[in-house]
Parts: structure tokens; sequence; C-alpha cells
């Protein structure tokens, strides 16, 4: 069986083009997906099918790993846990 910790996250590394790696949190990640979904000319058909920008935007965060909004540009996100030392 899994161990549980695999399924915690406590944020995501995010990276895009022309953009220094950001470290966000769940929500920030949301907010920035939604701006993407609104902007985006041609969403993946699963993905469109959900009826708000919101419900996209998580869908997005559900499911991919990386969404390229247009061919010139690129957005990819991975969980990552956070360590105190």
């Amino acid at each position: 069986m899994a161990d549980s910790i695999m399924y915690q996250e406590d944020g995501f590394v995010v990276l895009e083009n022309d953009q220094p790696e950001q470290l966000m949190s769940r929500t920030e990640l949301l907010n920035k997906l939604e701006k993407v979904v609104t902007n985006a000319t041609d969403l993946p058909r699963d993905v469109a099918q959900n009826k708000t920008m919101k419900a996209q935007a998580e869908y997005l965060l559900e499911n991919y790993c990386e969404f390229n909004p247009d061919e010139n540009s690129y957005l990819q996100w991975y969980v990552v846990r956070w360590e105190k030392k």
C-alpha cells in the first residue's frame, strides 16, 4: 500500500518561459491558471467542458502538469513538500 505522504502537497514549483522558477501555494497557482484559462484561445476538450473558469483551472491543476496556452509559451507545475531544517 502506498504511503499517505505521497499524496500530501505543500505547494508547487512553477516553470514558465522567460521566467525564473517560482514556488506557489495551491491558491496562487489556481489564480494563475484562471488567468491562463481566461486568455487561452484553444482549451483541450476535457478542460473546456467545465462550465466556469474556476472549475477549468481546478481541473487543470488536478489532471495536468503542463499547459501550453499558445505555441510560444508553456506553463508547468509540480507538487512539492516543504522540508524544515
